[in-house]
Order: C-alpha cells, then sequence, then structure tokens
C-alpha cells in the first residue's frame, strides 16, 4: 500500500457536524419536508450513523457526480453516475458531502437538485478546500453551508475519498503522496 500522511485521527467530532445542524446557528425550522442526500462514494457507514441521529423526520436517498477518474485533477464536467430515486420536489435537502474542492461537482449537484424541483439545499462537508476552488456554488432557496475542516492542498483519500476508487475504506483521513499517482 502506498504510504500516506496522516492528516487527523479526530474524523469524531468533525462528523458530529452532521448531528448539530439546528444547533450551530440556532434551532433552524425548516419551512418544507427535509431530505438527506448522501453522496454515494462516501463511507456510507460513518455518515449514515449520524445522520440517523438528526432529530427531525427526514427521508434518505444517494446520488453520486463524478468528475476525476483514475486522476487527481477534475475534468471541469462532472456527470451524474447514479441519481435520487426520492422525489425531492419542494423539500430542503442536506447534501452531505466527504469535501468540496474545485466546486464543479457541487455546482452540478445543486443545479441537478434544483432541476428535480427542490426549494432549498444545504450542504455539509467534512472537509472544504476553499484554495482549489474553481466555480463559486449558489446555494439554494435558504440553504446553509456547513463544513467541519478546512482542508490544504493536498490530495486526500479514506474515509470515503479515493484516487482511482481506491483507499476510500481507509478508517481515517491522510494526504496520498505524489510519487504514487505521477
Amino acid at each position: 500500500m502506498p504510504s500516506l500522511t496522516l492528516i487527523s485521527n479526530s474524523i469524531e467530532p468533525a462528523l458530529d457536524l452532521y448531528t448539530t445542524l439546528q444547533v450551530r446557528e440556532g434551532p433552524h425550522s425548516y419551512s418544507s419536508p427535509l431530505s438527506a442526500l448522501i453522496t454515494a462514494a462516501m463511507s456510507l457507514d460513518s455518515h449514515i450513523e449520524k445522520v440517523l441521529q438528526i432529530q427531525l423526520p427526514i427521508s434518505i436517498d444517494f446520488i453520486r457526480a463524478e468528475s476525476y477518474g483514475s486522476g487527481t485533477e477534475s475534468s471541469g464536467a462532472p456527470r451524474i453516475s447514479l441519481d435520487l430515486k426520492l422525489d425531492v420536489k419542494e423539500k430542503h435537502v442536506i447534501l452531505v458531502e466527504d469535501i468540496v474542492d474545485t466546486g464543479n461537482t457541487l455546482s452540478c449537484l445543486i443545479k441537478h437538485l434544483e432541476s428535480k424541483g427542490a426549494s432549498a439545499v444545504s450542504v455539509c462537508t467534512l472537509l472544504d478546500k476553499p484554495a482549489r476552488r474553481k466555480v463559486h456554488f449558489e446555494l439554494l432557496g435558504d440553504g446553509k453551508y456547513y463544513k467541519g475542516f478546512e482542508c490544504p492542498d493536498y490530495f486526500i483519500v479514506g474515509y470515503g475519498m479515493d484516487f482511482a476508487e481506491l483507499y476510500r475504506n481507509l478508517p481515517y483521513v491522510g494526504v496520498l503522496k505524489p510519487e504514487h499517482y505521477n
């Protein structure tokens, strides 16, 4: 296995972010039914546990958008490879993400949810990498943006994040050294 540089062993406190959506900015009353969409590439076991602790009635579904393929650079043209089964029309959607990088994929997902009639889209991400942002994404309706950690400009793997579909299952977040993908 390629050697990795460990970023953080404190994932559990960051994941508690998912359970505090209504606490972070005070109680939030949603004007429409609530849905949580988990990006399918994420580590399901670790994220669904936190989403299930949210003390609100929610519907849960999965969506997958891809833009990296087997490389370390976004293609800039994300595609939806797994679509929703859930009808999100007139619902406030919380999109649970592992990492927001260039913004291309997130922008694509938000537009896709808007085209399906979502009334609002909030984003809850474990890692945010603003140094790589190329696309300014706009949340829909009264959506909010929640982030666990700001991430430096490294190629991150583990805890649901991958390189060419590898390392997603690692129980920690690490930096994949360039000699393993160049």
